[in-house]
């Protein structure tokens, strides 16, 4: 059929390879046309099959899944590449991109994702596993709280009442301290939680002021 999306996957070992198969060849309109058990094979087969989607495990011999992806966006005709992985990190996900990957797939959950994410690269679009998703989602959050935890009970007052837009003027009065006490205390938030200027920090306080 002229209008089957056509994958080669690329994964060391024979157990999910196959598993990724039979999921995929449940849809009419996929079909593996090969398989790769290290980073070498792998790129041979893509150069002689010209496939539209590579999945790409990430940990391999020969050529782990981020040296064949660096190698297949120096080609010419480059097909999409999903990153195929047990790595939720975030360094692991900046890598693929950095790389050109436009999916990103956790082995626990292809089951329900590598169709779905299959469908979306060949369209041109990103796909990421929504349980990446939600880690980096929880990760940043956590980040976050962590940044606010490290500062004083008067450091939090402060930033409370900067999300209320209160002037330093107006923080003084309100704390019976100097103005020059605020400013201060203003310095110091912004180098615990990494933040430059009045207006960053102003958004940070209206952003996390339930947080305070």
């Amino acid at each position: 059929m002229n209008n089957e999306i056509r994958i080669v996957i690329a994964d060391d070992h024979p157990i999910v390879r196959q598993g990724l198969r039979m999921t995929i060849e449940r849809e009419a309109d996929l079909k593996v046309v090969a398989e790769a058990g290290n980073g070498a094979e792998a790129l041979q087969i893509i150069a002689e099959l010209q496939p539209e989607v590579v999945i790409l495990d990430v940990d391999m011999p020969n050529g782990n899944g981020f040296d064949v992806l660096r190698k297949l966006r120096e080609t010419e005709k480059s097909p999409a590449v999903i990153m195929l992985t047990v790595h939720c990190e975030e360094e692991f996900f900046n890598s693929a991109m950095k790389h050109g990957a436009q999916g990103y797939v956790l082995k626990d959950s292809t089951v329900t994702d590598i169709v779905q994410a299959i469908r979306a690269v060949f369209a041109g679009q990103n796909y990421l596993s929504p349980a990446v998703t939600s880690y980096l989602f929880q990760r940043n959050k956590k980040s976050v709280t962590d940044g606010i935890e490290q500062l004083t009970p008067s450091e939090k007052n402060i930033l409370k009442l900067i999300s209320e837009y209160k002037t330093s003027n107006q923080i003084a009065e309100e704390l019976f301290i100097s103005p020059h006490t605020v400013k201060t205390h203003r310095k110091n938030i912004c180098l615990k939680l990494n933040l430059e200027g009045n207006h960053s920090l102003m958004k940070f306080a209206l952003e996390h002021k339930n947080s305070l």
